[in-house]
């Protein structure tokens, strides 16, 4: 059987991938073009999109979009669709998480993860349901494993998330009897992430002093491939259309290892 992160599995399907210039998102591409596939980066300006977009030269095209912006949001997926001709799966992939208290974190922290990490999915669905009505397409959001064991420090980002588990049941019925199946990716630890590049040197000692003392390092265990998710990703989408994963969850194997 051909291994699904190398097989042509989704020849001929256009996607978009959110956050697709950083981290996750950039293996999700790798493997979405791999398998036959053609998508559009959504993510900020930067060198990084910049480069995603030379990477894989017509297959990929980089889109400047700030998901906060559901004017961002609306202008980008048309430009997929004028571009590509079709649209057939939606990755909601880009979220910010950040380590810190509630009680001390200021407004914008506050309000970028919300903006970014469960409103940014909202207006990405929204702008994409009527060219995936024509495909029969799949939207595929990913989630996090801390939305089963919230971790402290990461409040607000685990209540985007459990946020976004909750919208992606309410859309798995509101759109089914259009075709348009949808999907919850619920990650577990991924070694090279783009979080942590901003982190407060002190807040992130003490993030790590702390989920080591409560156990929440040991549930996450030993961090998975990026690699091994992207598989997960190409997976799912390469399922036949008569079946939907309501829910995967894919986590680590391996256990934490001792400090």
């Amino acid at each position: 059987m051909d291994d699904p992160g190398t097989a042509a599995s989704l020849a001929g399907k256009v996607g978009i991938v959110t956050g697709g210039s950083r981290g996750m998102g950039v293996h999700f591409l790798d493997a979405l073009v791999a398998c036959g596939a053609a998508a559009a980066c959504f993510a900020r300006p930067s060198p990084e999109l910049d480069a995603i977009g030379r990477r894989h030269e017509d297959r990929v095209i980089a889109v400047e979009c700030d998901v906060r912006s559901c004017e961002d949001v609306e202008s980008a997926v048309a430009r997929t669709v004028a571009h590509f001709g079709r649209l057939d799966f939606l990755v909601n992939n880009a979220a910010i998480f950040q380590p810190f208290r509630l009680e001390d974190a200021n407004p914008a922290q506050v309000r970028d993860h919300v903006d970014i990490n469960l409103l940014g999915p909202m207006w990405c669905i929204r702008a994409a349901i009527p060219h995936l009505r024509v495909t029969r397409g799949h939207i595929v959001s990913i989630s996090s494993e801390s939305t089963r064991m919230p971790f402290p420090y990461l409040g607000v980002y685990a209540a985007t998330k459990g946020g976004l588990e909750v919208l992606s049941a309410a859309m798995r019925d509101e759109l089914r009897e259009d075709g348009i199946r949808v999907t919850l990716l619920r990650s577990g630890s991924v070694s090279g992430s783009a979080g942590g590049r901003n982190w407060d040197p002190a807040i992130t000692a003490k993030f790590f002093e702390t989920i080591t003392r409560t156990g929440h390092a040991a549930f996450t265990g030993e961090m998975a491939t990026p690699e091994s998710m992207a598989k997960a990703l190409v997976a799912v989408l390469s399922l036949p259309a008569d079946v939907n994963v309501d829910l995967i969850e894919v986590r680590a194997s391996g256990s934490a290892r001792a400090a």
